[in-house]
């Protein structure tokens, strides 16, 4: 039998990433937490890329306790240049981190439900490689829209893993947004029962409270944007 694999193919499709991966009946990999521990530090994939640039100029081998984590503008982290078009690249950033959070390309509700999937499927794809084939350690995240996203969007996220969720730029003081994130809070517990709840951003909710009683441990970090303003108001205060 002939091989289906023709001579002289490129992979643009990065699918290195997923060599040896376990898939959902949606085809999307599931991510495993590699991480064996809680970070103590989390910064943004921006913020990273400055460490990263002033660091190696003095030490090219720097090391940051610090976790890295997307929850910023796709532009930043995405693109021509970004994580998925140029992962080598990225890695050579990430891996004097001490893990990331898996990417969070945008899955907007009013994004057509192809460009949906395919984000979910590069976030886990990245996760799976950074993790489970470079070897580093790696939090798989969570993020939903609908409820018509729930046959799915978990798909890449193992039963009892420590997850991440990101709260920025969730527009949670709107009724209708808080609702919603409720809503598929809930439904990520009950599909996934995540042993540790790692929150980037607000944690001013209720349903967290909710959460921690039945027995998730949940660990806030606050935003790089409430850090800095608290520390103006600080000096500005002196």
């Amino acid at each position: 039998m002939k091989s289906l694999i023709r001579k002289n193919c490129k992979d643009i499709w990065n699918a290195f990433m997923v060599k040896g991966a376990t898939f959902s009946k949606s085809d999307i990999p599931i991510c495993p937490t590699t991480a064996k521990e809680v970070p103590n530090e989390v910064v943004s994939y921006r913020t990273a890329k400055s460490i990263y640039r002033k660091e190696t100029r003095r030490d090219s081998c720097f090391k940051s306790r610090a976790y890295v984590h997307f929850y910023i503008d796709d532009h930043v982290f995405d693109g021509r240049d970004g994580i998925w078009s140029n992962p080598r690249k990225a890695y050579s950033i990430l891996k004097h981190f001490e893990g990331i959070i898996v990417p969070d390309f945008s899955t907007y509700l009013d994004f057509p439900y192809p460009l949906k999937i395919w984000n979910y499927y590069r976030m886990y794809a990245f996760g799976y490689w950074y993790g489970s084939i470079c070897g580093k350690n790696v939090i798989v995240q969570a993020r939903w829209d609908y409820e018509d996203s729930f046959p799915y969007c978990f798909d890449g996220i193992r039963e009892g893993d420590m997850v991440a969720i990101g709260t920025l730029a969730s527009g949670l003081r709107k009724k209708e947004n808080r609702q919603r994130f409720e809503v598929g809070l809930r439904k990520l517990v009950s599909q996934k029962h995540p042993s540790v709840l790692i929150v980037v951003g607000t944690i001013e909710i209720p349903v967290f409270r909710e959460i921690e009683r039945q027995g998730i441990k949940i660990v806030h970090f606050r935003s790089e944007t409430d850090l800095r303003l608290e520390a103006y108001k600080n000096v500005k205060g002196k």
